[in-house]
């Protein structure tokens, strides 16, 4: 005992009691505990408590669910009273007090930067001694709300927003934003759900989606969430270096853009992000990794820049129904111009000296005069001005309300303005007109405007820096997600209605002097929107890249994917250092793509595949019905969850069905590799409830009735026996199982084990891993089972009864022939062995014997020739011609052949037989060589009543002289016991018994001659007689011969019913003459040696044509009903297959296995 207490109470009642007296009737309630010293000898006080405690101080897992190092200190503590009762249990059950206070006092706090600024520098030593850390104290406001509104809030809102409302039309846009905002909303609700069933720990979404999903889904949806996080830091990367090159400082630019037209520009353009994004990815990198804290306390002043800019265009839309801004746009015709290039909208200009040119002239003009040569358009059209931005109260909003979208190069003209162009004008001085950069749609910019949507995990990824999680994650979350999609809706609708549809259109502000659009329509000034974005999308960059770092540190320290584990380990401190490499290294993936359009579908896949299985595991958890889901929060349901899942897979087809099928896939080979790579979890996961509730729907299916013919297969019970050390002892048991199944139906490996199960219990264990690691190593999928029983015989039997589960049953048995049942030692195997054989019959299941088994081909072995040989003698339902089909799909038996052999007697058409076995055969679309072999009439040779006696002789030895007391008890009993496996079979067809080849038996004479074999086949057991076969009918049914009468189907009896006696048999003095003596073949019973002859001729011709094959599988025929003929069965069995090496013999379970329909 690992714990001991004694206690002993006093009260004025005892008074008269010596102190030794009451300890004794105590120590007598727990016998086998050593009296303490202290109490033994030693006078206490009345009124007093003496507790001793005793342990053996092991530490103990360190969790608030099972008892940590804090309760083993308090139980220790603990004064006993009332308590003697559960004295003994305090070791592993621990008082409710102490478990309720560690409990109440749990802790989530997360590995990021505040615990790792506060925690010790090493972890080893963080181990054994950690300073104290501050409890988490953040509310909803601080902790999830501005967070969530900083996250999502970003780079889409200020770049792209204007030109997917000018592209798309109001009404498409709002539908676009609607549709996303819904669809995170639903995510949200699902994600409080899940994050109010009980304690979140750090780790956020990723730790959700694993423990509710598993660590296949886990993992995989944690790595595309990671991905997600890191492109999104290359999307904010890009968006602040286009703001920078394109608004703020376009001088900047490495690649100069002057003087470029089309794909050159462009081209330009994307170079120039390039390397800027490469230098502020590297920048971010070094911020990140000097000191994260320096981040975290600029997330605030990053966040005023958001909600600033935001404010900033509220104040401009109302200004703009005050006092609209003068914004103009120059319209040559309906096309707008740059503005760069000229400075006044018109051709000339009128002065004191006459009409000048403008620069708008030279620009598309050869020469300044008014003779000059000039673009055909710009002659036909006139110039025009119209304002940017006309105000909320222009009535605009109509001219917006439905898309237009563009080819790339098309130009962005103005709606209802009259133009004049010629039939044969084509583009020229395209460098001076807006033109569209890419070709617009409607899934595009879907796929453009979702990231603007992402950040709804910000809340969750903190839980455990919140005061009060399951509280503050519903709420902050919800209402983040509210104030957003009110700001993106009545952004959309703001914009449509305040400003002019060509510059909506005018992505990059080239009509508005190269102004960002959505600042021409900020108050006071549009450096208001460029600089507060810039700062935001900086931000946000930076956020990413410390984010995306520590959630690849989480999945690494899961240990889940094995090949990320290198990621998990980092600094002294735990900042995650191989992460943050690899995360930078995926984040310049996307800066070398380098445009922001291109950027944003690819993480919107991630994020939709995220926010998808979010949902998938509420939806889960809720049908489940799963005990432990209890959330708090109460307002979600499975449909809405299910419809929020639908959006996400419905949006990732939409944005780009390209990207979503590469997402999938890298989803999926994640998952595959966890599965069969990866460390074992269990986390009580919603897909193992999924799988138990389908097993369960499929095994009440299974029970409706039995599986058609069309469906059946060997489901294999396969029995094992194992050595004293528990290993098994044919393993090539478990080779042949393989071969046979191919991982395909039920498969059960079981073994019995002799003695009780409390004593027997740590062999059992030993015996199940023994069976584990061989079916691992064979790689055979299914069940491994030990039962343990008071003998063998029963321990098998329940085996045989108790496997399976509902309509999930075996229904074919694989057993090893026991090769050493000759020896006088092993008994008792073989008798086990025949009443499993009528068992299985009893029981209606198929019974597979490999005799050899040993010589039996590994799953590494290959046969590149021979034959597989079927000799069907009784129909049995067609396990015959099934058997060999499933072998030749393995890779072992391929390219083997199949040949069927059938005996046909003295009154058959053997022509006829072969042809209708070829017909039935090619019904049953089995490749297979036929061939029908005769057997004629013979005398009985004298080989075969010498075999007979030497048979007959060595049973009654066995009985009378090698059988042990308790063996003879042990006869006894199975005779006695006889209705325990009896079985009631019909007789098959009569058939006459003088069956033979035509060719002799090679060497009979000299084995007549010589009894001295015969006493050597009894006493030798090294040497193995013969592998055994099945018998004929002849050895199942009633036989007649020429001039006697039918005689009953007995093993042991002779033709008058009077068991053979030999003589003198009773004495040793008789026992020694029985080897002197001539045989007396009178005496024989005739049964026994009508079987012996019927089993000497079939073996001769299976002999002749089979001794070449691979395999041989024939018909095993039923033991006999009489149990004192047992042994002669397994001689019988011995007898017909000598001299074959592998030998698989089959028995049928009573129905049809194989058909010849569809």
């Amino acid at each position: 005992m690992s714990q001991r207490f004694t206690v002993t109470a006093f009260s004025k009642s005892d008074s008269g009691r010596n102190v030794s007296d009451i300890q004794g009737e105590v120590n007598q309630l727990f016998e086998g505990d050593e009296p303490t010293p202290s109490s033994s000898n030693k006078e206490v006080s009345f009124n007093t408590e003496v507790v001793v405690v005793q342990g053996d101080a092991n530490p103990k897992e360190s969790s608030p669910f099972i008892n940590s190092s804090d309760a083993t200190e308090k139980s220790q503590k603990y004064d006993g009273k009332h308590m003697a009762l559960f004295e003994e249990e305090m070791e592993t059950s621990p008082m409710v007090s102490t478990m309720i206070s560690s409990l109440a006092n749990y802790s989530s706090l997360p590995q990021g930067s505040k615990e790792h600024e506060e925690e010790a520098d090493n972890e080893e030593e963080d181990k054994k001694k950690k300073k104290p850390v501050k409890a988490p104290q953040l509310g909803t406001l601080m902790g999830v709300y501005l967070p969530c509104i900083q996250n999502i809030f970003g780079v889409i809102l200020f770049l792209r927003m204007t030109w997917m409302v000018g592209i798309g039309g109001v009404i498409g846009s709002f539908i676009i934003v609607f549709m996303c905002c819904s669809t995170t909303m639903l995510t949200a609700i699902s994600m409080s759900a899940i994050a109010t069933n009980g304690v979140v720990p750090a780790g956020g979404s990723y730790y959700m989606i694993s423990r509710s999903l598993g660590p296949e889904f886990g993992g995989a949806v944690g790595i595309c969430f990671y991905l997600g996080t890191t492109f999104a830091g290359a999307m904010y990367i890009l968006g602040s270096i286009e703001l920078l090159l394109v608004y703020i400082l376009p001088q900047a630019a490495i690649f100069k853009m002057e003087g470029l037209e089309g794909a050159e520009a462009e081209a330009a353009m994307l170079n120039n992000m390039r390397v800027y994004g490469t230098i502020v990815l590297s920048f971010m990198a070094t911020v990140v990794f000097v000191g994260v804290k320096y981040v975290n306390k600029l997330a605030l002043l990053f966040l005023a820049c958001v909600i600033l800019s935001i404010l900033a265009v509220y104040a401009g839309v109302i200004k703009t129904a005050i006092e609209p801004p003068d914004f103009p746009v120059c319209l040559l015709g309906n096309r707008p111009l740059i503005s760069k290039g000229f400075d006044v909208c018109a051709k000339t200009l009128e002065s004191g000296n006459g009409t000048v040119t403008t620069k708008l002239w030279s620009v598309f003009c050869d020469s300044p005069f008014l003779n000059a040569t000039c673009d055909e358009y710009f002659v036909n059209n006139n110039v025009s001005f119209i304002q940017g931005i006309p105000g909320v109260m222009s009535g605009i909003l109509k001219e917006n309300l439905f898309g237009n979208y563009l080819e790339k190069g098309d130009l962005v003209a103005k709606k209802g303005i009259a133009t004049v162009e010629g039939p044969d004008d084509t583009l020229t001085n395209s460098n001076r007109y807006v033109l569209a950069d890419i070709t617009s749609f409607f899934t595009l910019l879907v796929g453009i405007y979702f990231p603007s949507v992402t950040g709804i995990m910000a809340g969750s990824n903190r839980s455990g820096d919140l005061r009060d999680a399951q509280k503050s994650i519903p709420i902050g979350t919800i209402m983040a997600i509210t104030t957003t999609s009110i700001v993106y809706m009545s952004a959309v609708i703001l914009f449509g209605a305040c400003i002019e549809g060509v510059v909506l259109r005018d992505k990059f502000g080239e009509g508005v002097n190269g102004n960002l659009v959505i600042g021409t329509l900020a108050w006071p000034s549009p450096w208001v929107i460029v600089i507060g974005s810039f700062f935001s999308t900086c931000g946000a960059g930076l956020q990413s890249l410390t984010g995306a770092p520590r959630l690849m540190q989480a999945i690494s320290r899961d240990g889940v994917v094995p090949i990320l584990r290198v990621f998990g380990h980092g600094k002294a401190n735990g900042e995650p250092t191989w992460a943050l490499l690899l995360t930078a290294g995926i984040c310049e993936i996307g800066i070398l793509i380098a445009s922001l359009d291109a950027v944003a579908p690819i993480l919107s896949m991630f994020f939709l595949m995220c926010y998808m299985f979010v949902n998938l595991a509420c939806a889960l958890q809720t049908l489940l019905r799963t005990p432990n889901w209890r959330p708090r929060f109460n307002y979600y349901h499975w449909a809405l969850s299910f419809l929020g899942m639908s959006l996400c897979l419905s949006l990732m087809f939409i944005c780009s069905w390209f990207y979503a099928i590469v997402a999938m896939v890298i989803a999926g080979s994640i998952y595959k590799y966890i599965e069969f790579r990866g460390a074992e979890k269990e986390w009580g996961d919603g897909i193992r409830g999924i799988s138990l509730s389908a097993a369960r729907y499929a095994l009440m299916r299974l029970e409706e009735g039995p599986p058609h013919t069309k469906n059946w297969r060997p489901q294999l019970l396969v029995l094992v026996s194992t050595d004293v050390e528990q290993n098994v002892e044919q393993p090539r048991l478990l080779s042949l199982t393989n071969q046979l199944k191919a991982g395909k139906g039920l498969t059960i490996v079981g073994t019995a084990l002799a003695g009780t199960y409390l004593e027997n219990h740590p062999q059992a264990q030993r015996a199940e891993q023994s069976l584990r690691k061989l079916m691992e190593t064979e790689k055979v999928k299914g069940f491994c089972q030990v039962t343990i029983s008071s003998n063998m015989r029963d321990a098998t039997s329940h085996l045989l009864q108790a496997s399976g589960l509902g309509g999930l049953m075996h229904n074919t048995v694989l057993v090893s022939w026991p090769r050493n049942w000759k020896q006088a030692d092993d008994l008792q195997t073989w008798r086990d062995f025949i009443e499993l054989v009528r068992e299985t019959t009893a029981a209606h299941l198929a019974l597979l014997v490999p005799k050899n088994i040993a010589a039996f081909p590994s799953n590494g072995e290959r046969f590149s020739e021979g034959h597989i040989d079927v000799w069907w003698i009784v129909h049995d339902g067609g396990m015959l011609m099934l058997l060999p089909f499933l072998l030749r799909q393995h890779k072992v038996w391929r390219k083997c052949k199949m040949r069927i052999f059938t005996v046909a007697q003295m009154d058959d058409n053997s022509i006829q037989m072969k042809k209708d076995l070829t017909t039935f055969l090619y019904h049953l679309r089995i490749d297979a060589e036929v061939e029908v072999v005769e057997m004629h009439d013979s005398d009985i040779s004298a080989y075969t009543y010498e075999k007979t006696l030497v048979m007959e002789q060595r049973s009654q030895i066995l009985k009378q002289i090698n059988l042990t007391k308790t063996e003879r008890e042990r006869e006894i009993q199975s005779i006695t016991d006889s209705s325990r496996g009896s079985i009631r079979r019909k007789n098959p067809a009569v058939v006459t018994t003088q069956l033979s080849v035509t060719e002799e038996q090679p060497g009979v004479s000299s084995k007549v001659e010589k009894p001295e074999e015969e006493v050597q086949l009894i006493h030798d057991s090294t040497s193995p007689t013969s592998p055994a076969t099945p018998l004929t009918p002849a050895s199942e049914g009633g036989a007649q011969t020429p001039g006697s009468a039918q005689v009953q189907m007995t093993w042991t009896e002779k033709a008058d019913g009077e068991p053979a006696k030999p003589p003198g048999a009773s004495t040793p003095q008789g026992i020694k003459d029985i080897f002197n003596m001539k045989p007396e073949w009178e005496n024989l019973n005739q049964s026994n040696v009508r079987r012996m002859h019927t089993a000497l001729r079939l073996n001769g011709v299976i002999v002749k044509k089979s001794s070449e094959a691979k395999l041989v599988l024939l018909n095993m025929p039923g033991p006999p009903n009489n149990r004192s003929g047992d042994e002669n069965y397994m001689e019988f069995l011995e007898v017909l297959t000598e001299g074959l090496n592998r030998v698989l013999l089959v028995r049928g379970g009573g129905r049809e296995v194989i058909t010849i329909y569809s």
